[in-house]
């Protein structure tokens, strides 16, 4: 029967967002050696810790790579309450960019990840502080179920239980991956899970020690291993291997240099059967446990010792008899299938012809297959597609290219399943317990292959996702996105009103839908709030087309805060999404449909100068939050502020950790200095204490610190009640300190030059005071400014306080 007279259909499954799978996996000939010799061996470890970068990148590469055991990676969270060193996404969209990146590094260490539904909420001094905004149990449970899924023989945790792990989330995984170990064990403890899995009991928990950042927790008695290991096949060692892992943590600018030669990890036993010579003392991770071990181990063996590298599909007689030999058994499956369609030369793939359709739409694909196995390759290789039956033979290294229409209907949009709902500050919100612990949805669409090699039958799953060619990047695959008809953006996520002054809001509209589609948009609003006009109608002619709406809003004398939300009605539906595409050349394309809401707020602001020149540094959200409540804001170049006219400027602002990574900040540093001498006002936010590009951030000497204040309801004091800070042009009161996120502040300020006034002071419950957080100097006939309050995160949250306090940094009587 002939494929090309069929049409090929793809069935339908959840649309959710996929890692960018573009085919087959193509192992070349030294990979496919290392998935020979780990059909050899089984066992696992998990490794838990808490965030993105917490994991040892080298000791799982050897893990991976070297004992060829199967090796995950645990993170609690999804790094969500960083900061972002690429570009100005924060919260859910930082914890996206961290998931992928992770993924990256995953894919280069070999490795498996995994994650719990915990949010990282930003830094916690305690455990005890972190417990209580995740809610322990139910984070402990996640834990629970990724260990008796994933099944591991040994567990390893990055930190100590105490205050020696520097953050109550590191702590905390510690603490967790322990209790964990023993409930895991026990049906009593989430007899729920026990639908879907069975108890496990993991043969030994410990801690890999170390010794970075000041802090040595080894000793010479530990239990230690030399992961610094060579691996001839890979022409790289596993610490060159653990450098390109951990280069993928680029929002965190993680890139690392790569180590060579001898390198010792060690570990401290916590619970289970203490090892003294070897992580894996006491287990075998041979075939022995097999039924027929003896006849299975002799062929693998055989598989090995005979295995051509300049001829892969020599070894396809005797994998095709393996198959055979392991069938019903629980041998690595997946593994011996990818292995005989990598030996012979087998490729599949299917593309969309676009990049994104909405929900019921036909997808037209381009299917191609390949089998690229040597000229001696005696065995016919069938492909059958599972809908229709058709099928067709692959002769040698002939590529066959089928263009297909394929029709079905997905049931949701694409949205990563841990923000389709809305959560609280501690945890996302998952009911399904199969998708808990998973690192992003599976893929939603997929083409089913049916591959007969001889006498064996392979099935394999393949994506369908979507390619071009780009003129710079070359071949560039993304993930197929199922999207709403129409998607409707605010450009900010909160908007804040100055007393009953009205706004003019903009929404941006996107068509997805192919042919022309007439809507209307309404905005439900909290009370006293007045939309005009209340309806606004819209026509987009085609798939891609977009259009700004523009709506007033006002508010009354007492307007409630609230939310904001926008209906789309198109077709006699409502929809209620926006837009995000998050794109970076280090992860696959993410596109995603957040609800269409934002904060809206009133306050009393006075200004006194309105012309603000801004410099950007790492990425912050700052510039948009100052224009929308009425700065005239000028994003200045590095050769615009070194060579321009600074003085028409009421004041400039830095970006945050502008002096950790601008090259050109020295050069800076005088004109900003001598604009500020002759009048100017100059706002530095925050930097990191290490490393900075220069040894003075201010006109006088202060040192930087990782003292921070976490606890955003933290108490303030007043240091300088009649500072300008506090009373020009805008009053503060302790209410203004109300409604903040996440954290107070952050790196604070220590020795510090007594020409500076300390404004605040602050703690975190138990801690001592804090003065570093504000401090302000005239210099010659202007002012300085460095804080370390976290306005970066206050001001595109629309906190009103910070943004008072926010303009009196920036104002100068004149």
């Amino acid at each position: 029967m002939n494929l090309r007279q069929y049409l090929f259909l793809i069935p339908f499954v959840l649309p959710f967002s996929l890692k960018a799978q573009s085919t087959v996996q193509q192992l070349n000939a030294a990979e496919i050696k290392q998935g020979l010799e780990a059909l050899n061996v089984t066992g696992s470890v998990l490794y838990i810790a808490a965030h993105p970068d917490d994991e040892n990148t080298r000791l799982l590469a050897y893990l991976a790579k070297e004992k060829k055991v199967r090796a995950g990676y645990l993170s609690l969270t999804r790094g969500d309450g960083g900061q972002n060193l690429i570009g100005n996404e924060q919260g859910e969209l930082l914890g996206l960019i961290r998931t992928q990146e992770l993924l990256a590094a995953r894919k280069t260490d070999g490795a498996e990840q995994f994650f719990t539904r915990a949010n990282d909420f930003g830094f916690s001094k305690t455990p005890e502080e972190s417990f209580k905004i995740w809610d322990k149990n139910k984070i402990l449970a996640d834990v629970v179920w990724v260990i008796r899924k994933f099944q591991p023989d040994v567990i390893i945790t990055r930190f100590p239980e105490d205050g020696r792990a520097g953050h109550g989330h590191h702590s905390g995984s510690a603490i967790l991956a322990r209790e964990a170990f023993v409930a895991a064990a026990d049906p009593k403890q989430f007899p729920d899970q026990l639908t879907y899995v069975k108890p496990w009991q993991a043969k030994r928990i410990v801690w890999n020690t170390y010794n970075f950042g000041g802090m040595n927790t080894t000793a010479d008695d530990q239990l230690k291993i030399d992961v610094g290991t060579y691996n001839v096949l890979l022409g790289k060692s596993y610490g060159e291997i653990a450098a390109d892992s951990r280069s993928n943590h680029k929002s965190q600018g993680f890139g690392s240099a790569k180590q060579r030669g001898s390198a010792l990890e060690y570990f401290s036993p916590i619970a289970g059967s203490k090892a003294k010579s070897d992580l894996f003392e006491g287990l075998d991770f041979t075939l022995n446990s097999y039924p027929g071990a003896k006849q299975i181990q002799q062929l693998v063996t055989d598989i090995n010792n005979e295995y051509q590298v300049s001829n892969p599909g020599a070894s396809v007689p005797k994998l095709l008899k393996l198959k055979e030999l392991v069938k019903g058994k629980a041998f690595k499956q997946d593994l011996l299938d990818q292995l005989i369609l990598a030996c012979s030369g087998v490729w599949l793939e299917v593309a969309a012809l676009n990049p994104a359709y909405t929900l019921n739409d036909s997808i037209p694909v381009k299917i191609q297959a390949i089998a690229r196995a040597g000229k001696d390759f005696s065995y016919p290789i069938l492909v059958t597609e599972e809908s229709s039956g058709a099928s067709v033979q692959l002769a040698p290294n002939q590529l066959v290219v089928l263009d297909r229409k394929i029709f079905g209907t997905a049931s949701r949009i694409t949205q990563p399943y841990w923000l389709e709902k809305k959560h609280g500050q501690g945890s996302y919100t998952v009911d399904d317990q199969s998708l808990i612990g998973l690192p992003e949805n599976e893929p939603f669409i997929n083409g089913i292959f049916h591959v007969k090699i001889g006498d064996q039958l392979i099935e394999k799953k393949v994506p369908v996702i979507y390619k071009f060619t780009d003129p710079v990047r070359g071949e560039v695959y993304q993930p197929l996105v199922i999207a709403p008809p129409v998607t409707a953006t605010f450009q900010e996520n909160a908007f804040l009103f100055n007393g009953q002054e009205s706004k003019m809001i903009t929404v941006a509209l996107k068509s997805f839908q192919e042919k022309e589609v007439n809507g209307s948009l309404t905005v439900q609003l909290p009370e006293g709030w007045k939309m005009t006009p209340q309806q606004l109608d819209f026509k987009l002619s085609k798939k891609g087309a977009q259009e700004m709406l523009t709506f007033k809003l006002s508010p009354a004398a007492h307007a409630k805060t609230g939310e904001m939300g926008l209906n789309v009605n198109v077709n006699g539906k409502t929809f209620h999404q926006g837009l995000r595409v998050l794109n970076y050349d280090h992860i696959p394309l993410q596109t995603l449909f957040p609800l269409a809401s934002a904060k809206i707020d009133q306050t009393d602001l006075k200004f006194a100068g309105k012309k603000i020149g801004y410099i950007a540094g790492a990425g912050d959200l700052i510039p948009e939050s100052l224009k929308q409540i009425g700065f005239e804001l000028t994003q200045l170049s590095e050769q615009q502020v070194l060579n321009g006219d600074l003085a028409h400027f009421d004041a400039i602002v830095t970006g945050v950790r502008l002096y950790n990574i601008n090259a050109q900040i020295n050069a800076m540093q005088p004109k900003l200095m001598k604009y500020v001498e002759n009048g100017g006002v100059l706002l530095v936010q925050y930097n990191v204490n290490s490393p900075l590009k220069l040894d003075h951030i201010g006109p006088y000497p202060f040192r930087l610190t990782t003292e921070r204040v976490t606890e955003e309801d933290a108490a303030v004091h007043v240091l300088a009640p009649n500072h300008p800070a506090l009373n020009y042009p805008n009053k503060i009161s302790q209410q203004d300190f109300e409604g903040w996120v996440q954290e107070r502040g952050l790196y604070f300020a220590v020795d510090v030059d007594a020409k500076y006034i300390p404004i605040l002071g602050m703690h975190d419950t138990g801690d001592t005071e804090k003065s570093g957080s504000l401090l302000v100097a005239d210099y010659g006939k202007g002012k300085f400014v460095y804080t370390s309050l976290s306005f970066f995160r206050q001001l595109p949250a629309g906190v009103p306080g910070a943004y008072r306090l926010f303009i009196n940094l920036l104002s100068k009587k004149k």
